[in-house]
């Protein structure tokens, strides 16, 4: 196949969510402004007026399907898109706003919104892959920059992109740390959860909150029942992880039941 001339079209997309993983890819800086030369920034909201129309080479899409509207945004982006990545909590496990997922839609709405009866939402926020095809998820929250860089050169290059699966427990040896949990008896999720962070919350004499989502093989129970031989309360390890993951498979199973 000839290779085209022109530059790669990249566009970058925003449902449910904070903004947080877009914002990681303008905090690149100088990598940013590399990428910039190498690519047409198509679409890209957060950082231009621009609006490109598709067709997009690689298409990044921030965010859970939370509305109705989600549902056919996302369905139009696939079609527009020949590779289509999710960044984030939000796309890769529907957020901390999945927390709905666990109970009624109403009784929440009623207990935050005057009105509740005037929101267009579905009844649960889910993961882009649960809707539409996606060639690849980058897990984090927010995501790492120096992931998501790898992942975009990776594509642009038409190469595997080289992602740890392995647990934040990796990288705890790797940068010196001592175990929280075996030194100090803090309950930590670093065993069950992916690589990415580079650790920060141990190095800080702090338990990992899960911000990467599950592992490869992530076994929760195994270390519920850890938790709670070094004193965590029964239900600990549920409210654990019910954070920001909280509808990733691995850890939306209640591990304590």
């Amino acid at each position: 196949m000839a290779v085209s001339a022109r530059r790669p079209r990249l566009a970058v997309w925003k449902f449910s969510s904070c903004d947080g993983c877009q914002l990681s890819l303008l905090d690149c800086e100088d990598e940013l402004l590399e990428l910039a030369g190498r690519v047409d920034i198509a679409y890209f909201l957060e950082a231009t007026s621009r609006v490109g129309r598709g067709p997009f080479d690689v298409s990044l899409v921030e965010g859970s399907i939370a509305t109705p509207a989600d549902l056919d945004r996302i369905a139009k982006v696939r079609r527009t898109s020949r590779w289509l990545i999710t960044i984030g909590a939000c796309a890769t496990a529907g957020g901390i706003q999945a927390l709905r997922n666990f109970t009624s839609l109403r009784q929440l709405a009623g207990s935050v919104y005057p009105r509740p009866e005037q929101l267009s939402v579905l009844e649960t926020s889910t993961p882009i892959s649960d809707h539409v095809l996606v060639d690849f998820e980058l897990h984090g929250c927010p995501i790492d920059r120096h992931q998501l860089l790898e992942v975009l050169a990776a594509f642009l290059r038409r190469r595997r992109p080289v992602v740890p699966g392995h647990s934040v427990c990796v990288e705890c040896k790797l940068r010196g740390t001592n175990c929280v949990m075996v030194a100090r008896g803090t309950p930590c999720l670093g065993p069950v959860t992916r690589a990415g962070c580079g650790a920060i919350c141990p190095a800080y004499d702090r338990g990992c909150y899960g911000c990467f989502g599950p592992m490869e093989s992530a076994n929760p129970r195994s270390l519920a029942e850890h938790w709670v031989r070094v004193g965590a309360a029964p239900g600990d390890m549920t409210l654990a992880l019910r954070g920001v993951n909280t509808w990733a498979p691995g850890f939306r199973e209640d591990p304590e039941r």
